[in-house]
């Protein structure tokens, strides 16, 4: 009879490489600026860095099952165009137009996954598709200059905040973040989590033994979706409505999850280390910003880190695939060198 196992926490699959240069960047900025040697400069940074961190969580689901999102930029510009549109300054109507905006993301993260598993598109094309439609949508029906007005109960998830004794003003966004992330890490230690990570490995593995590929595949992009509407709610509190709210936003979100130690093509990664490698993205920028780097310096480090983690999974592709070869080779002339083996009477 085995012994019961007990579950112990692990920083494995890229999440303590990735704390340890967040640490470090947190310690850099306490040297930096003035404004961090409290903890309001730190959660300050947390309230900025919420949105990206909750797409963070959204785009991980999508690349550890084997895809990307790439909508999701797009997507958040377009929710926060139709709350202003919809909401006009009216109190009354935010009640309703949070829900729309939630059904909403869920809608198109749904059309993702439906089109990318039932007709066998890669979900590259598919978001890449899906993203110019939101775009032109938004550029249709706005002219590039968006209508309306965002009410004050809305902006309040991503501006206001609740008074505590020791750390002062402590902003909804970090509080919805923390529920979001506790909520993501309980999922992916679940059963069905496990298995969503196991179709980025091996999808075939996963389908002969009984698991529904197709409906961890949709429910990833819906969750994408759903967290890309709840990033826009936040974003358009925090920053206002503009027609280019979210514009770049899906490579920074695919930027953190790869920093995260997330092996692109699935089958590996931590939802806490894509987290925590947002909020370094987010924590380099602003040492950047402080130290007076030019902000033209972000793409380039973008670009480096999403060519370096292609590297990186390639050169892991390649080395398995070699260690399988010699491994097979070995077996086979094992068994043709083998002697015979001898009846004993």
């Amino acid at each position: 009879m085995n012994a019961p196992t007990t579950w112990r926490p692990r920083l494995a699959d890229g999440t303590a490489p990735v704390l340890a240069v967040l640490a470090v960047l947190l310690v850099a900025l306490a040297f930096a600026g003035p404004a961090y040697s409290e903890p309001t400069g730190y959660l300050a940074l947390l309230k900025r860095a919420a949105p990206l961190v909750i797409l963070a969580i959204g785009q991980y689901f999508v690349i550890v099952s084997g895809g990307f999102d790439l909508s999701v930029g797009s997507l958040v510009t377009a929710e926060v165009v139709i709350a202003a549109r919809l909401i006009d300054g009216q109190e009354s109507a935010t009640i309703w137009v949070i829900p729309l905006l939630l059904g909403f993301g869920v809608l198109v993260g749904l059309v993702n996954g439906l089109i990318t598993t039932k007709l066998m598109v890669p979900s590259f094309i598919v978001t890449l598709g899906m993203l110019l439609v939101l775009d032109g949508a938004v550029f249709l029906w706005t002219g590039g200059a968006p209508r309306g007005a965002l009410s004050p109960s809305f902006r309040v998830f991503g501006r206001g905040g609740i008074d505590l004794p020791v750390l002062g003003h402590l902003p909804w966004s970090v509080v919805i973040l923390l529920v979001v992330l506790v909520a993501a890490a309980y999922f992916m230690r679940s059963g069905t989590g496990r298995t969503l990570v196991a179709v980025g490995d091996n999808q075939d593995a996963v389908r002969l033994a009984g698991g529904r590929v197709v409906r961890l595949k949709v429910l990833a992009f819906v969750l994408s979706g759903l967290l890309a509407a709840l990033a826009a709610i936040l974003l358009g509190g925090f920053a206002g409505v503009s027609a280019q709210v979210g514009e770049g936003l899906e490579f920074r979100a695919i930027t953190a999850v790869v920093l995260g130690g997330v092996l692109l093509g699935g089958g590996r990664g931590s939802v806490v280390a894509a987290a925590a490698g947002a909020l370094t993205l987010e924590a380099l920028f602003s040492l950047l910003n402080l130290l007076g780097v030019s902000g033209a310096l972000e793409s380039a480090v973008q670009g480096v880190i999403i060519i370096a983690a292609v590297a990186y999974a390639s050169l892991g592709a390649n080395l398995r695939l070699g260690f399988r070869s010699r491994t097979a080779t070995a077996e086979s002339t094992s068994s043709t060198t083998s002697p015979p083996h001898k009846e004993i009477r």
